[in-house]
């Protein structure tokens, strides 16, 4: 009977140092800071203090720990240097009209105060309004010249 009980008793002490030991392996939750979540091959941690997610495994030397690509990092770092790019040709751009003399052909673009770009397009001159109001006559009266006709053609019947 004692055997038994010596036997049962170091297979019960041999179990606790065997589940003792894999929970001492696995990676560190370092009092809440990291939320460790279970997944196929290890598990996934999560670092609440600073949102980085790592994915952790045990490869039989023990358990380590990767860090995860994360997208939004990449995409700040892109939008960062899109951004300083974009002040640079700001900067070029407002050199190059500041040196330029007279009106360019094409429309410019002026800053408006709250730093927003607008585009200015001069008003049409006395003259180009005359020759439009000119078109438009000459137009007016082709088609009513086609209207008459139309009507002298068809005896009325329009």
């Amino acid at each position: 009977m004692r055997t038994q009980h010596a036997v049962s008793l170091f297979c019960a002490i041999s179990l606790l140092g065997i589940v003792g030991a894999s929970a001492q392996s696995m990676p560190d939750s370092e009092n809440g800071r990291y939320t460790l979540s279970a997944v196929k091959d290890g598990v996934v941690r999560l670092d609440t203090r600073t949102g980085t997610v790592s994915t952790c495994t045990d490869k039989g030397s023990g358990w380590a720990c990767y860090v995860v690509p994360d997208e939004r990092a990449a995409f700040d770092t892109e939008i960062g240097r899109l951004q300083k790019e974009n002040e640079a040709l700001k900067t070029q751009l407002a050199a190059q009209n500041g040196a330029a003399t007279g009106k360019s052909a094409d429309a410019p673009l002026k800053p408006k105060s709250d730093g927003e770009r607008k585009i200015e397009i001069p008003l049409p001159s006395d003259r180009d309004m005359d020759r439009m109001m000119s078109t438009v006559e000459n137009a007016w009266r082709r088609l009513v010249e086609m209207a008459g006709r139309l009507q002298r053609d068809y005896g009325g019947r329009i």
